[in-house]
């Protein structure tokens, strides 16, 4: 059930309500007892896109609709391996040596 914000737009008296989705958008206030004047507010809402899949795969940036992903940024593969980061043997694939072309 949605958290619904009121205000009643005769007094200003603010109220939140848990409700269902089918709730009326205005009934009486309770402080100044004016009828059908409190009326449901437009609020933020608590859902985010972050972390690493919807944003990650392009969608975040317009290439949502296009029929594909934004394509990951490309890395120079000729590049010296980097030191082996903490926790890291240095034994991996990613620190291996790379042979010759």
């Amino acid at each position: 059930m949605p958290l619904y914000e009121y205000c009643c737009e005769s007094c200003g008296e603010r109220e939140e309500k848990l409700e269902k989705l089918e709730a009326p958008t205005e009934h009486d206030c309770p402080a100044c007892g004016t009828a059908a004047a409190m009326r449901r507010q437009v609020s933020l809402t608590s859902f985010t896109l972050a972390g690493g899949g919807w944003m990650a795969q392009g969608y975040g940036n317009g290439a949502a609709g296009k029929g594909k992903p934004a394509a990951p940024a490309k890395t120079d593969t000729a590049a010296a391996p980097a030191a082996p980061a903490a926790g890291c043997a240095g034994g991996c694939a990613c620190h291996a040596a790379k042979p010759a072309n």
